[in-house]
């Protein structure tokens, strides 16, 4: 496992280039590649070498005699024939879903990336289709037929329904790997955040500015990290670049930017460096789910997106109570000398051990490889195709217009991206309102004051410990007993869990005052969390089921959208709360909490209405 995780890392792939692929090897580059027998019906030069090394002359394997032994479909292809039958044809639609799950039951389909599932579904029934194949138990491995398209195309596939390269197939240890670096690589960057927090009095006494300006150290960090899901979202998408080149390269700039941020000395090239480090940083943002979505199945994906909003959360949260006690011990700089220990590290591993987890990049090298082994160019991958479509304008339109055209035009969506951006920004409001309650109120110093925010880590704990709980014991029998159901069924939590936002923020607001304990206002940011986290959570999965093809655009968007309330919050929440108190600012935004819930009822009871008039919306 370690040598194909090296291999497929960024490290192992320069060394393959430096090389020239002969170190570290797929299989199909070593002189002893049997060619699997279903390749070998549609090859049709002599199979050749075209290598270094060009008397080696691979295996073929024997088809031997004929045989009643089917070569099972990858469930794209199988939704691709579906998609392509003629309307006289697919007039019963719920015959041809339970013929698709029939057959899925009884041939045991290879699995697809959850990424992949959600963009190849234009319908509900698409949905439950891919569902169900994520629900059936993996049995004996079966060959899969390569499809030959109608201009000679044969369109390069997995092997076989166990193929170690594809990533649903991988071992439960390196679906761990990957997701451990995803989870550290997110949490080292969202930490950067509001590790700046206890730097804020150092920088303004250092260059002579009000708390406000000094705040943007803080609050242009997180805006910058809000537009660049919009640009590496897309750019991660396109095939022949994948997910990997996006993280490394721009992390890459992000660690080497931590120094100079940390030495300027001009209050201007500070803000600009914090900026720059949000842009680069935030690949983490806008493709860690993609990655995460390659990796594991939909029925197990909402237990890892889970624990990768956990990293998203608490690192925030953490930020402060790593940079309290050492900015106080020693200086403001130390805050940014403290994400380059933690970063450069994290950096190191993700060259060395992040695998490439896209199967539309995975099998265009596969088909790369297979060309220069047989010496027939009609090898290619379904994304290779796809690709060769892409204009610079489609992928501009994806990037730039479409995240906000599905806000503007779609109330669901224009909804849901308000109410995520509002208790989005009342989290980073926090970051403000700390400082008054636990230092003014409560005389706490700079460490002291870090680790209040541990309340949040609690309350995201709690919230993840009944969640998983619902999902193992409710939602994943549901699921495999009568299908997947309506999506509005995925906000069933949120209706229970959107009242103790406005109810935590009252609790806070109130109890802080200096004749009240100061534990009392940690268990209201606790309840505020539990119902944070959990509203994100049911909002998040909705979304996907209800415009699976627009999924990606669907996040860029409302990432940028919450990221950039949140740059708002930063600077509106100090003067909301000198104002007029910490009582009655937390009372304002607590009431707009509140007004959100009704929403969450309305988008329940009223969402299958919505979806029919959507032009957005599967149907």
């Amino acid at each position: 496992m370690v040598s194909a995780l090296v291999r497929d890392a960024p490290l192992g792939q320069i060394i393959r280039y430096i090389t020239k692929n002969r170190v570290l090897q797929y299989p199909d580059e070593r002189p002893d590649f049997v060619i699997p027998a279903s390749y070998t019906r549609h090859i049709r030069p002599l199979p050749k070498r075209l290598s270094t090394d060009a008397t080696v002359v691979p295996h073929i394997e024997s088809e031997g005699p004929a045989t009643e032994e089917v070569c099972y479909l990858d469930p794209e292809t199988v939704l691709e024939k579906h998609e392509t039958v003629s309307e006289d044809e697919s007039t019963d639609l719920e015959k041809i879903q339970t013929a698709r799950t029939q057959y899925t039951a009884r041939t045991q389909i290879s699995r697809v990336g959850t990424r992949t599932a959600l963009h190849k579904s234009t319908t509900q029934a698409d949905l439950e289709q891919q569902f169900s194949l994520a629900t059936v138990e993996r049995g004996p491995s079966r060959p899969i037929e390569p499809e030959t398209l109608q201009d000679g195309t044969i369109l390069v596939d997995w092997y076989d329904t166990d193929d170690a390269d594809n990533p649903q197939n991988w071992s439960f240890g390196k679906k761990n790997v990957v997701l451990a670096q995803i989870l550290m690589y997110t949490m080292g960057v969202y930490m950067g955040s509001a590790i700046y927090s206890p730097s804020i009095p150092g920088v303004m006494a250092r260059f002579g500015v009000e708390i406000g300006v000094a705040s943007l150290g803080l609050s242009m960090y997180v805006l910058a990290y809000g537009i660049g899901p919009l640009l590496f979202s897309p750019l991660s998408e396109i095939p022949i670049v994948g997910r990997n080149p996006p993280y490394i390269i721009s992390y890459a700039i992000f660690v080497i930017l931590l120094v100079p941020t940390a030495l300027v000395d001009n209050f201007a090239g500070l803000i600009v460096l914090r900026f720059l480090q949000g842009f680069f940083g935030s690949p983490c943002l806008a493709t860690g789910g993609a990655t995460l979505q390659d990796v594991y199945s939909l029925i197990k994906l909402p237990y890892v997106l889970s624990l990768w909003a956990f990293a998203a959360t608490c690192g925030p949260a953490l930020g402060p109570i790593i940079s309290g006690f050492s900015v106080a011990a020693k200086n403001w700089r130390w805050s940014l000398w403290e994400m380059l220990w933690m970063n450069g590290p994290i950096f190191l591993s993700l060259f060395v051990f992040l695998p490439e987890t896209s199967s539309a990049t995975i099998l265009l090298r596969r088909a790369q490889r297979l060309r220069r082994l047989t010496g027939d160019e009609h090898l290619k991958s379904q994304s290779e195709i796809e690709q060769a479509n892409l204009t610079p304008r489609t992928i501009i339109m994806e990037a730039l217009w479409r995240p906000f055209q599905l806000i503007i035009m779609d109330p669901s969506i224009a909804f849901t991206a308000v109410y995520t951006a509002i208790v989005y920004g009342i989290f980073y409001s926090f970051f403000e309102a700390f400082p008054l309650v636990y230092n003014d109120m409560y005389d706490f110093n700079l460490g002291e004051l870090g680790l209040t925010f541990l309340s949040v880590t609690v309350g995201v704990v709690l919230s993840i410990s009944w969640y998983w709980w619902y999902i193992y014991y409710r939602v994943e029998p549901s699921i495999r007993a009568h299908g997947l159901g309506a999506p509005e069924r995925r906000l069933i939590p949120a209706l229970f869990v959107t009242f103790l936002v406005p109810v935590g923020l009252f609790i806070f607001g109130w109890s802080a005052r200096r004749d009240v304990h100061w534990i009392v206002s940690c268990v209201g940011i606790v309840i505020t969390m539990v119902g944070i986290f959990l509203i994100i959570q049911c909002i998040f999965l909705y979304l996907p089921l209800v415009y699976p093809q627009y999924a990606a655009s669907l996040f860029a968007g409302n990432d940028f959208l919450r990221s950039a309330l949140a740059t708002g919050a930063i600077h509106f929440s100090y003067p909301l709360f000198r104002n007029l108190g910490v009582d009655q600012g937390v009372t304002l935004l607590a009431g707009l909490a509140a007004g959100c819930s009704v929403g969450v009822y309305v988008l329940f009871f009223f969402g299958a209405r919505l979806r029919a008039k959507s032009r957005f919306a599967a149907k």
